[in-house]
């Protein structure tokens, strides 16, 4: 099987003669714009033919969204459709609640008459590091990796994703989790008036309303409502003009502003003890890899040593922390890739 040295994901059907020259479309299906791509495979590659972004809300389907796609460049020959879905896939099925419909395995076969593969999207991530270069991946902290652990991917962005990759002696093999929905738990004083004031608006507070970028909201508006941080009339005007996020990050980064340097900083200090929470629980000793768009909106602005310091702190488990390698994943491909490799080689 040829595979990728760094990350021999398990690829069976990267030799197989029935995976040659097969035609793809491969979908990394967002909240916002989904993005489509038309793939050809050769010689155990996929090679892009085509790509292109479409506004989600605009279809009453996911069936709608292909015959668009389909129309648009005239595709004839069509082997495969693989998806990637923010969601959790059961049965064949996934379902989310930021996406206004289902999509369903049977359902797409019948309908187009190709070979449906649906995986959930940072599954897909982690089966799209089989083409990340060095160039993509930004040492936080290198650590010493185990050659034998498995590996974590923590992704935040419109959600919190969160996958494993697991290690059985000769391949990694992903998986989904839904670990971006478990409960947030507070550690100081602080955090405990910051659950509170979740609390009251969500009932259960998870990790995803503290780290998506709904999540970076609300750390701002609980040090502004809460906290009484001020907040200057530029930096309203600004917020009222643009975009939440990088209004806030270009704040903080460029007018050194106080709330939206504190609101970062308090950001990233949540980011590494869920990165934390994640390897533990994963057992990830081959490596934690952060990708989203928020991860590599702030790369910049990141302290990789404050990170890495934050990252380690546990009770019993610092000797297993301490030497985790730590990267940030510079690339907006790695879902559509995998979902695309998935597509074209997962079978024999």
């Amino acid at each position: 099987m040829k595979n990728n040295k760094r990350f021999p994901l398990y690829f069976p059907g990267k030799d197989s003669p029935r995976n040659e020259n097969i035609s793809i479309i491969a979908v990394e299906v967002r909240e916002g714009k989904s993005i489509v791509g038309h793939y050809i495979t050769k010689d155990g590659n996929v090679i892009l033919q085509v790509e292109d972004k479409y506004k989600t809300k605009k279809f009453e389907s996911f069936g709608d969204l292909i015959k668009r796609f389909i129309t648009d460049y005239s595709l004839q020959k069509i082997d495969r459709l693989a998806v990637g879905f923010p969601g959790p896939i059961i049965n064949g099925i996934g379902f989310s609640e930021r996406i206004s419909w289902d999509i369903n395995k049977t359902t797409l076969e019948q309908e187009f008459g190709f070979e449906v593969f649906i995986i959930n999207d940072l599954e897909a991530s982690a089966y799209g590091l089989v083409d990340v270069t060095e160039e993509c991946l930004l040492p936080i902290y290198e650590g010493e990796r185990d050659p034998s652990g498995n590996m974590a991917i923590l992704s935040p962005g419109n959600g919190l994703g969160e996958a494993g990759l697991f290690y059985d002696g000769e391949f990694l093999r992903p998986f989904a989790t839904e670990g971006g929905h478990t409960e947030f738990s507070p550690r100081t004083a602080v955090e405990v008036e910051f659950y509170q004031f979740l609390n009251k608006i969500y009932g259960i507070v998870s990790w995803e309303q503290v780290l998506s970028k709904n999540g970076l909201f609300n750390i701002f508006r609980f040090l502004r409502d809460e906290k009484r941080h001020p907040q200057s009339e530029k930096l309203k005007r600004m917020l009222e003009e643009g975009d939440f996020v990088e209004v806030v990050y270009k704040a903080a980064m460029e007018d050194d502003d106080q709330i939206c340097t504190i609101t970062i900083n308090t950001y990233l200090e949540f980011l590494a003890r869920e990165a934390n929470n994640l390897v533990l629980k994963l057992k990830a000793t081959g490596g934690l890899f952060i990708g989203g768009d928020l991860p590599m909106l702030f790369k910049d602005y990141i302290d990789n040593e404050r990170f890495y310091q934050k990252f380690r702190i546990s009770a019993k488990m610092e000797r297993v922390l301490k030497n985790i390698p730590i990267y940030l994943v510079v690339s907006e491909k790695t879902i559509l890739s995998g979902v695309a490799n998935y597509g074209a080689f997962y079978k024999m």
